[in-house]
């Protein structure tokens, strides 16, 4: 899994999923920029790579904002350089606003598309010149079960999840031959901030209490944590992966066994 010398752009990696999948690649070795929108979590995540003996930066971007996501790394490189890793993992979930697709508001609709799409659509041709200079890369994006099977009041965010599994499936294929490793990783539900606010909004739709309805999100019972997610990424993103990809897998307790 050594990935010494590889440098890594995990966005959304301030806190949850992200943070977990940095703090990982770090440890095996990756040189990891962290992007995201609050500094403060920020300045922590790097601060704990640092001290667990690993190399990390961080840069401030709001991927909603389209000219921040291309000038993320458009001249090519980050503080370490060229990206060999990108981890597409920073997204807008349903908890933002929960409601029936007949209530939705466009904007949200659009806010979600941009952030969970178009982000990594533009993210992704981003760094594929350097990859295929270099005949090596990795495009993980972390998706959901949800990019497999509905959710109800979920709309936008199914038909991202949906849209992005196709998305990073067409680029897999597409350079195959170039030594770009593309993979979705498709969570469950994961003890995050956002999570959490979708776990209450479910439990108050159907009359539960939180940890009664959280104890039977999963099969395996109550959900997954970000660190349950992040070995995957390291995995995708060694040299012991070479041969996987286009490929969706479900880290989900049991909930989506296809």
């Amino acid at each position: 899994m050594g990935l010494n010398g590889r440098v890594a752009l995990v966005t959304g990696g301030g806190r949850g999923i992200g943070r977990a999948i940095a703090a990982q690649l770090a440890a095996a070795g990756a040189q990891v920029v962290i992007a995201s929108r609050s500094s403060d979590e920020l300045a922590t995540v790097v601060r704990e790579i640092s001290d667990a003996g690993g190399v990390a930066a961080a840069v401030e971007c709001d991927l909603a904002d389209r000219s921040q996501t291309k000038t993320l790394i458009a001249h090519g490189g980050t503080p370490f350089g060229p990206i060999d890793i990108l981890v597409n993992n920073a997204g807008v979930g349903s908890s933002a606003d929960p409601r029936p697709l007949a209530d939705y508001r466009d904007e949200f609709w659009d806010l979600t598309m941009e952030v969970n799409l178009t982000a990594p659509y533009l993210l992704s041709k981003a760094v594929l010149s350097h990859m295929r200079e270099q005949s090596w890369g990795r495009i993980i994006t972390v998706a959901s079960i949800n990019g497999r099977i509905t959710a109800p009041h979920a709309g936008a965010y199914v038909a991202s999840k949906h849209g992005v599994i196709g998305l990073m499936r067409s680029l897999a294929n597409e350079h195959a031959a170039d030594g770009i490793t593309v993979n979705c990783i498709c969570p469950g539900p994961v003890q995050t901030r956002m999570n959490d606010i979708r776990v209450q909004y479910d439990a108050d739709r159907l009359g539960r209490e939180f940890e009664a309805h959280e104890k039977q999100l999963t099969p395996i019972g109550g959900r997954l944590s970000p660190e349950d997610i992040a070995p995957m990424a390291v995995y995708l993103a060694s040299d012991a992966a070479r041969m996987i990809t286009g490929q969706a897998y479900n880290i989900d307790g049991g909930v989506c066994m296809a």
